[in-house]
């Protein structure tokens, strides 16, 4: 039986109506009762007396269908699946006690999307007191669910670094078991973020005059309240008996609750049976619905108690929160009122299934235009299920709506006269009702309601798994009909869901472009969008084409712009990535819509291009959609986004375990413990290696003839992209556009860096050995104490000295050379792009003819245009032929003499996993291979690590270590104070929290607690194979560390997600096989 099928609180149901049992016996009357019984293995024939006009019966709808109904009757809480902004779907388990966590995923044999195993977080809930009943997802993005079960207890449990793996931050064990207390109604508030960049991105509307689609973005001002920590949010329930609870995070990260009555229950006919709530002009705006068919409309005022004069250098969520709510009685109606057309089925007619509260909706499409204002709207849904089989009644819903329009009370003249008038209006108070509008009859049973694009559309899941898109304000049904003029959805472009399967629950993805599903037979199924023309042409110049690409585009930007959960858009584009030109087309359109900065040409320093993370989706895309399996080939272009989004990985780790807190580096310091130390060893001698593989490229290259050919002949120079795609170098490319040669300039300035931080440890522990020498001869037979840093962070340092002082390229050398061209390109973008644009005509403005932008601002736009070709894999600007050749002629020509040609050509680049020729290939499937992305090291599915170092138990890394808190001025001389090669601080906002331990009471799948740091051994083949973290986007590993020092803990709280900024899966021990 489904989980589903308990009918959580629900009565049992009569699926086949009763045999009428009399004196008679009237057999005919009866006949009923057998239509559906073979007794002798021969067709059953109908009585012809039942439908004497032979009309076909339509089919029975299903015991679970009638299950499920009568659940979202009795109760208003009773959402089995969700899906969170992260990625995770959270399902109830099908015997109702445990939830069931599942991800969308790229296989690493071939890329391929699909939906993966469940996996049990029981180790994190205890048993509920019932059954669940509910699940709910946060709203930021590490985001919290909410577990209520069916007496309205309720667990919260946090999902911050895996996607299946979790920990309780608030417990359902303390909580009262009481049927009033069950929850009906549940929100999260939004988060507190800026109202005047909350962006409904769409839509794309066709100019013919230009040949191509311009993107229009709608200003959607958010409502209050909030959770005053912008990181936080906070879950705001009402409960069978009238009460409102909020439960918040205080600024100790403890959970509190507190609680108002909302409505006073003395019977039973005052009992709510469902609520919905949402943030609406700083107030919560609440609905109610009771057992006596009451509607009621309650605000609810919420003040968090912060000080009136707040310290404005105190951090968000620093004081203290001391939370109270006011109520306010709006409205009040019957939600039963029939309309003369309406059918009178039956009883069941008269009982709500769903209800949905939208705020007031407010869009500004441009400053100089009046706000449209829509009131907030309420829904609610009735449904109907014929008892038997039957040709002239169908499955029928009603969907109600009611406006809640606000006026001020009017007053009789004759009391006007009694006082002033110039303050009448400001004080008159609001009369408030509900205005019921034309309810819309559906033939269908709805079994989800939600809203998309801000609430300006609400979206119905059928029974029959169709899904209905309708306008807010009219109710009009959307994306009916193709429209490439007007495109907000993929649908008005020829997408559409996949399939078609009944079902009882369902979720809709992030984008909105997928839904995730619990069919009749309780299994969970990941229904997603498609394109289905097999062969479209890939130019701009076609209509379908561009419209897709715009469709796709339209799509993806809302996700990009709150950083949320894109997955299942790239799962919508894998299909198009055998045509290479798709990817570059979708990424100019993406750059085009969200206006993504892509030219650093003139930046100094990188803290914008390392924020820049609309910039590093583009590359995750380039990067997802070039991958053809973990043991094949990349493409050109997504070589170039590996590489690329793996350096600006290891410049931030450097820049964060050098840039700590001022209160917190007071106490510690990242570089002062061995683990961090040894893992930016990795991560040094993987950007070692990179230098060193990309000069020896750049040394092929000037030594080809054809590529000397093409740089020597002006009339061959548009030949050089596809020359070098065709041999899959990409070395060029990563020097030429602005982004990555910035990117590999500041992994040269943090390479220099560690390689002064290293220097300086080598000469205080000489120092240090120096002094207890001259004591020992001082005063000899007398113990000397040790006061040298501890044995293994000098090890680590003294390991990144050594793979920088042996490095066959010289950092120092290396970032010359980028600097140098840097320059000469900048140079060559000063002396050509005036001329350019003053040859091209200026767009003008329609209404007084005169030019829409600069000559500056049109420079800028031409250089930004190049720098994007070049992003994407198209031939540099012809003003760059001349900087290439000199070059490779002279500058390159100096470089090499400063190198050892041998070292080159000997060199192993296995650690940067770009060799892709067939035997390298099948060399590293047959090991078994993969690198970490955190300590940048090879690792091996057989649970080997570099050769013959092991994962070992929780404390055995510890051991032997040395401790940190007593460096004897390690600290000071290492880490504070100001360094060369840093340059401006980075803080740390994007590590989160570093001071969670998530190890302690949680278990992946098997229950497993999940590897520690590794240390060397040189056999000890019986120790634990570390559990693994695998990407779900680029199907990299990591191994499953967790932090027992802050340092440590603060650094590794960066790569919470993949370089490609993917999430992490955490993968089970035994599932990594090559």
């Amino acid at each position: 039986m489904s989980a589903h099928d308990h009918g959580h609180g629900g009565l049992p149901l009569l699926l086949d109506s009763a045999m009428s049992v009399d004196g008679d016996m009237h057999v005919m009357d009866n006949a009923m009762g057998l239509d559906h019984v073979d007794l002798f293995g021969d067709p059953v024939m109908d009585n012809p007396l039942d439908n004497p006009l032979d009309l076909p019966s339509r089919p029975l709808p299903s015991k679970q269908l009638r299950q499920r109904l009568e659940e979202l009757r009795t109760r208003g809480c009773c959402q089995g699946i969700a899906w969170s902004r992260q990625g995770t779907i959270a399902s109830i388990s099908k015997d109702g006690r445990s939830i069931d966590l599942r991800f969308l995923h790229s296989r690493p044999d071939n890329g391929a999307w699909e939906l993966s195993e469940p996996y049990s977080c029981s180790n994190a809930l205890s048993p509920p007191a019932g059954l669940i009943a509910h699940l709910a997802w946060g709203v930021t993005s590490s985001p919290d669910l909410a577990v209520i079960d069916t007496v309205g207890r309720i667990s919260i449990l946090s999902f911050s670094i895996t996607l299946n793996r979790c920990y309780a931050v608030k417990k359902w064990d303390a909580d009262h078991v009481d049927d009033l207390q069950a929850v009906v109604g549940c929100y999260w508030l939004p988060l507190a973020m800026n109202p005047t960049r909350n962006y409904i991105h769409g839509p794309a509307v066709w100019r013919p005059e230009r040949n191509e689609y311009q993107y229009q973005v709608v200003l959607c001002p958010t409502h209050n309240p909030a959770h005053p920590n912008p990181g936080k949010s906070a879950l705001v329930c009402v409960t069978t008996n009238g009460m409102l609870k909020l439960i918040y995070s205080q600024h100790n990260n403890r959970i509190e609750e507190t609680s108002l009555e909302l409505e006073s229950v003395t019977s039973s006919d005052d009992l709510i049976t469902h609520a919905s709530l949402c943030s609406d002009r700083n107030m919560l705006l609440i609905a109610l619905a009771t057992a006596s068919k009451q509607l009621r409309i309650v605000r609810a005022q919420l003040s968090w108690g912060l000080p009136q004069q707040a310290d404005k250098q105190a951090p968000p969520g620093a004081h203290p929160l001391n939370p109270t709510i006011k109520d306010q009685h709006v409205t009040a109606t019957t939600w039963l009122q029939q309309d003369p057309d309406e059918l009178s089925l039956d009883t069941s007619m008269a009982q709500l299934s769903h209800i949905e509260m939208l705020p007031t909706l407010i869009e500004v499409r441009r400053p100089d235009q009046p706000k449209d204002i829509y009131p907030a709207l309420l829904i609610t849904v009735r449904s109907y299920i014929p008892p038997g089989p039957s040709y002239n009644q169908d499955c029928q819903s009603i969907i109600d709506r009611w406006e809640l329009s606000e006026q001020p009370q009017t007053v009789h003249e004759a009391f006007e006269q009694l006082g002033p008038k110039h303050n009448a209006e400001s004080n008159s108070p609001m009369s408030a009702r509900l205005h019921r509008l034309e309810p819309i009859i559906v033939p269908k049973i709805v079994m989800s309601v939600s809203t998309l694009q801000q609430s300006k559309v609400i979206c119905f899941v059928f029974n029959d798994g169709t899904v209905q898109y309708r306008d807010r304000v009219t109710m009009r049904e959307l994306y009916t009909e193709p429209d490439l003029n007007n495109i907000m959805s993929p649908h008005q472009v020829g997408f559409q869901f996949s399939s078609e399967t009944p079902c009882l629950q369902a979720a809709f993805s992030p984008t909105t472009c997928s839904l995730a599903q619990i069919c009749e037979d309780g299994e969970v199924k990941w229904n997603s969008m498609y394109f289905p023309m097999e062969d479209i042409n890939t130019t701009m110049q076609d209509n379908q084409y561009s419209a897709i690409l715009a469709a796709m585009t339209v799509a993806i930007a809302g996700g990009a712009s709150l950083q949320s959960n894109c997955d299942d858009m790239l799962a919508i584009a894998r299909p198009f990535a055998q045509k290479p030109e798709f990817v570059y087309d979708w990424i100019r359109q993406l750059v085009q819509m969200l206006k993504i900065a892509v030219d650093y040409s003139e930046e100094a320093h990188h803290d914008q291009l390392v924020r820049n993370h609309n910039l590093q989706l583009c590359l995750s895309i380039l990067n997802h959609l070039g991958f053809r399996g973990e043991f094949q080939p990349r493409s050109f272009g997504g070589k170039f986004a590996m590489l690329t989004l793996n350096v600006r990985n290891i410049v931030i780790l450097i820049t964060i375990a050098n840039n700590m807190p001022l209160k917190v580096k007071e106490k510690l310091s990242p570089l002062d413990e061995p683990e961090v130390v040894d893992a930016l060893g990795g991560c040094a001698k993987w950007a070692i290696d990179l230098l060193t593989w990309l000069s020896d490229c750049l040394f092929q290259l000037a030594d080809d003839p054809t590529f000397m050919a093409i740089l020597s002949d002006p009339r061959r120079f548009p030949e050089l992209a596809g020359y070098l795609q065709a041999q899959g170098d990409v070395s060029l490319h990563l020097l030429l556009c602005s982004s990555t040669r910035g990117f590999l300039s500041a992994a040269c300035r943090r390479l220099s860096h560690l390689e002064a931080l290293s220097n300086r440890a080598a000469q205080f522990n000489h120092s240090v050995k120096e002094n207890q020498q001259a004591q020992q001869q001082q005063k000899e037979g007398e113990p000397t104490r040790t006061v040298g840093p501890p044995p293994a962070l000098l090890a680590a340092y003294q390991k990144i000295q050594r793979f920088i002082g042996s490095s066959p390229v010289k950092v120092g050398y290396f970032e010359a050379l980028v600097n140098q061209l840097n320059t000469d390109i900048r140079m060559a973008y000063h002396a050509s792009l005036p001329g350019i644009v003053n040859n091209e005509p200026p767009e003008v403005r329609p209404d007084n003819g005169q030019p829409l932008h600069s000559v500056e601002q049109r420079v800028k736009r031409r250089q930004a245009a190049f720098e994007l070709d070049m992003l994407l894999a198209s031939n540099p600007p012809p003003s760059f032929r001349e900087v290439i050749f000199n070059f490779f002629n002279n500058n390159l020509a100096a470089f090499k003499a400063q190198t050892d040609p041998a070292k080159l050509y000997f060199g192993n680049f296995d650690l940067l996993d770009v060799e892709d020729d067939p035997r390298s290939l099948a060399r590293k499937k047959q090991l078994g291979k993969y690198i970490d992305v955190f300590k940048r090291v090879e690792v091996y599915s057989g649970g080997k690590m570099n050769g013959g170092t092991v994962a070992l138990p929780k404390g055995a890394a510890a051991a032997g270590a040395g401790s940190n808190s007593n460096n004897n001025g390690l600290s000071s001389g290492l880490a504070v104070g100001s360094t060369p090669g840093i340059g401006k601080k980075m803080g740390p906002t994007s590590a989160g929290n570093p001071n969670l331990n998530l190890r302690a009471g949680v278990g992946g799948n098997d229950g497993a607690s999940g590897a520690t740091a590794a240390v060397s051994s040189g056999s000890s083949n019986n120790a634990p194979v570390p559990q693994w973290r695998r990407c779900v986007r680029c199907a990299a590993v990591m191994e499953d560390v967790w932090g027992h020092r802050p340092g440590f803990t603060f650094v590794l709280a960066q790569q919470r997600k993949c370089s490609c900024g993917g999430n992490w899966g955490l993968v089970p021990k035994s599932s990594i096989r090559p």
